[in-house]
């Protein structure tokens, strides 16, 4: 029997974080009648019954493999505790091609306390979906946002195809490590126009990391983002730039308009997901893509994403 969606969705909603892990089940589930209830899950969490968008800041964290993100989410994670923060941290793993299931299991590689109720943490698989993202993640992500004040999701670090967390998230941490050649490598990838925060881990290694750290500098002076901050943080204790970095990520959604990019994020995502299920067919149904982006554009922004897809499907002659 499926989980009732729209209870689970209210109880989010009233920020009981104990919801949360049956609400996880419930959207990574791919059984008909789940597909349903999370759907209903989902409508109850909407801007337009929440007033508003959720409260969560969502902060994307990548980068490529090594870089130290799993050890810098967990200095982070105990920053935002100590600050009475709760935290939800959706963590993106590659797929095993075996069992489909996620490889990596962030959960066993960041460090928390199981007891702690104010923390969740979900590792899942990066499935056959292209950009770092499980096909449910920006699903899950939304749902959490009603509930927790913080919500991570960190991505498999795979290059361009990255870029995609920056349609999810309100902030993008884009984490490199020093002396490894990331700076001409991100250029190449084109991951340096998405992060709104870049973060050199290992500054304990000293003049290496500041080097890395003016080099980025510089390279985002060359594109156009000098106002996109670099700072160098150590995760290894004792902990130096955590707390800056935690000042620098809350600066950032400070000054954002978050309905505005959220709301940018939903459409581009009805989108995309409309073309997946559809192809370039479906697109050609509603008469292409400017006339899908019109039909988004004057639908209603309170729908949420699952709504704005149907919207689609339905002006399909």
């Amino acid at each position: 029997m499926s989980a009732d969606g729209a209870a689970l969705g209210a109880r989010l909603r009233e920020r009981d974080l104990g919801a949360a892990p049956a609400a996880l089940n419930l959207i990574e589930s791919t059984a008909p009648g789940d597909r349903e209830q999370a759907a209903a899950l989902l409508r109850e969490l909407s801007p337009a019954v929440l007033g508003g968008e959720a409260p969560a800041h969502v902060i994307g964290v990548t980068g490529p493999p090594g870089a130290g993100k799993s050890t810098l989410l967990s200095a982070l994670l105990h920053a935002w505790r100590a600050r009475g923060r709760t935290v939800a941290m959706l963590a993106v793993d590659p797929s095993s091609r075996r069992s489909g299931g996620s490889l990596l299991g962030d959960r066993a590689r960041i460090d928390f306390d199981p007891a702690d109720s104010g923390v969740l943490i979900r590792s899942t698989a990066a499935g056959e979906r292209l950009g770092g993202l499980a096909r449910a993640t920006r699903a899950a992500a939304g749902a959490l946002a009603g509930a927790f004040d913080v919500v991570v999701i960190e991505t498999v670090g795979v290059g361009q195809a990255e870029t995609e967390v920056a349609e999810v998230a309100d902030t993008v941490a884009v984490v490199v490590q020093p002396g490894g050649g990331d700076v001409l490598q991100f250029l190449k990838a084109g991951i340096m126009e998405i992060p709104d925060v870049l973060v050199v881990t290992k500054a304990d290694l000293g003049q290496i990391a500041l080097r890395t750290r003016r080099d980025l500098s510089a390279a985002l002076r060359s594109l156009g983002s000098s106002a996109t901050q670099v700072l160098a943080v150590s995760s290894l204790p004792p902990a130096s730039g955590v707390d800056e970095l935690v000042d620098a990520l809350e600066a950032h959604r400070a000054e954002l308009d978050v309905a505005e990019r959220r709301l940018a994020a939903r459409r581009s995502a009805a989108l995309t997901d409309f073309t997946i299920e559809h192809g370039e067919q479906g697109l050609r149904a509603i008469g292409g893509r400017a006339a899908a982006q019109a039909t988004l554009g004057a639908a209603d922004p309170g729908l949420d994403l699952a709504a704005l897809v149907a919207m689609l499907e339905r002006s399909m002659s």
